[in-house]
């Protein structure tokens, strides 16, 4: 008979996620069939990923990270925050930690239900036409619209994610607006093959996109709205440099159960 696991789902402006405290190494990780089956909207319990909190020597904990289609997928920002707030909520951090994740180490502090969760410094950046190409923990491509609230982001996003440029490695794609005193973000995510409501990573490149756009520099706060709330990044910028990144936004516990 198959053992039950226990589970806590977590959603971070509306990107949600299954967690399981993996400390005792009772989860097989490698099952990629099961995690694909539990982030089943229909057939399971539905999630934009699963996360294994493990332990780690030296850091509060590991975070091992698995997109909806099952495979071990690469730093995923407002994931990171959600497993932040459950590692507080099981008593392992208070309201600071630092934990490692597939792109390193990575600093983040608690106050209410906001998670201000640092990010890797970024100093390279590319181009494909007028759209900027950053790595920010994952690979985003982020294109300035306007009238983003009637675009098909799974239809544009589909396309150029599958392009020949990106079919093989995948690409998220970032479709961004100016409103009112920040920007309206729209995500398509590579692994999720679809939209999303809210994508860490693709804010804060969205954000840093912005900056190079406009040539900021110095010390820099960017409100970026996604479907599923309001996330705010921040850093510093010097040149085409970014350090001192950090993502902040909510992160909530919604329900846990057993499978």
């Amino acid at each position: 008979m198959a053992s039950k696991v226990r589970f806590s789902k977590y959603q971070g402006a509306g990107n949600d996620f299954i967690l399981v405290d993996n400390r005792n190494n009772s989860f097989n990780r490698a099952d990629e069939a099961l995690v694909k089956n539990l982030c089943d909207r229909r057939f399971g319990i539905g999630a934009d990923g699963l996360m294994l909190l493990q332990n780690k020597e030296n850091y509060d904990f590991e975070m091992i990270y698995y997109n909806a289609d099952g495979r071990e997928g690469s730093m995923c920002g407002n994931g990171g925050r959600c497993i932040v707030a459950f590692a507080h909520d099981l008593g392992i951090i208070t309201d600071n930690t630092a934990f490692l994740a597939v792109d390193g180490i990575h600093h983040a502090s608690l106050s209410s239900d906001l998670v201000n969760l640092q990010m890797i410094d970024v100093s390279e950046f590319g181009r494909d036409g007028d759209a900027y190409i950053l790595q920010t923990g994952s690979p985003h491509y982020v294109s300035f619209v306007t009238n983003l609230k009637e675009k098909n982001v799974f239809q544009d996003g589909f396309s150029i994610r599958n392009n020949t440029t990106y079919a093989k490695e995948g690409i998220n794609v970032n479709f961004i607006e100016k409103e009112e005193d920040g920007y309206f973000l729209r995500t398509f995510e590579r692994g999720v093959e679809d939209e999303t409501y809210a994508c860490g990573t693709g804010a804060t490149a969205a954000a840093m996109a912005v900056a190079l756009q406009a040539d900021l520099q110095g010390d820099i706060n960017i409100p970026i709205r996604v479907l599923g709330g309001q996330l705010y990044v921040s850093f510093h910028k010097d040149g085409h440099h970014f350090t001192e990144v950090f993502l902040k936004g909510p992160a909530q516990f919604v329900f846990e159960g057993i499978f």
